[in-house]
């Protein structure tokens, strides 16, 4: 899942590490033979939490190490049949990263993350905008007209459809599916080409199980997802008993 992570760096680190686990990032890079760059890019996924290090502890890490070992040191290793520490740097104390910062450099390196989903941090502002989330909108009755928001997954236009456009949105919660007509889409060209978060108003369409929103209004959000990178704590979703049993994507 790590961007720009070569797979054949990823299975040296692998295939290295067989049944003897790493103890530092420097036994990494000397074990695995991969260059400083792939350690880069699992550092900048926080890619090193089994070392006992955080995103920003294996970063500083991966910038103090050398090219290759050096030839005293590799010998010693040989012989001794272990890894031994070239430099012995000070301990640093690294200013924290906030939990929103966290979130933003997980999507930025693998586009996912474990700690929890950018719209958690924004579920109080979205709540002052009277927006519901998008599990939500499950029991929401035909008819009723709506605000949500979320993130945009999916854009498709099929030659089929007339100039309809369909659009997939995820918050926390769940996913939500809009159906753009082609005279809403031409108002709101730019926000719906444009934007990485949408809010939308809109009618709810429920056909037996499927739910689908008839967007009336469409605002671009992206500037409100640019801040989560400054925010601290969020408010956690807590899954119901189906999605736990593995019946609805979590999203969390």
């Amino acid at each position: 899942m790590v961007r720009d992570l070569a797979n054949g760096d990823a299975a040296s680190i692998v295939s290295s590490r067989a049944d003897t686990p790493y103890e530092s990032i420097e036994e990494i890079q000397r074990r695995s033979g991969v260059g400083r760059g792939a350690l880069d890019r699992i550092g900048e996924a926080d890619g090193f939490g089994s070392l006992g290090g955080n995103r920003r502890e294996g970063l500083w890490s991966v910038k103090g190490l050398g090219t290759a070992a050096l030839p005293l040191f590799a010998a010693a290793d040989e012989r001794e049949g272990k890894l031994r520490q070239e430099a012995i740097e000070p301990t640093v104390i690294l200013a924290p990263m906030g939990e929103g910062a966290e979130v933003v450099e997980d999507y930025r390196a693998s586009g996912l993350s474990l700690r929890a989903h950018p719209l958690a941090f924004l579920r109080d502002e979205l709540r002052a905008r009277k927006m519901i989330t998008c599990a939500e909108l499950q029991t929401v009755k035909d008819g009723r007209c709506i605000n949500l928001a979320g993130i945009v997954l999916v854009r498709q236009k099929p030659g089929s459809a007339k100039g309809v456009m369909f659009i997939t949105l995820e918050d926390e919660t769940n996913v939500a599916n809009l159906v753009v007509w082609t005279n809403v889409f031409e108002k709101h060209r730019r926000t719906v080409l444009g934007s990485s978060m949408m809010g939308v108003r809109g009618q709810v369409q429920r056909e037996g199980e499927v739910i689908h929103v008839i967007a009336q209004r469409l605002d671009d959000l992206s500037p409100l997802l640019a801040s989560v990178g400054n925010r601290g704590g969020c408010r956690r979703y807590l899954p119901s008993k189906s999605r736990r049993r593995g019946q609805e994507p979590d999203a969390t």
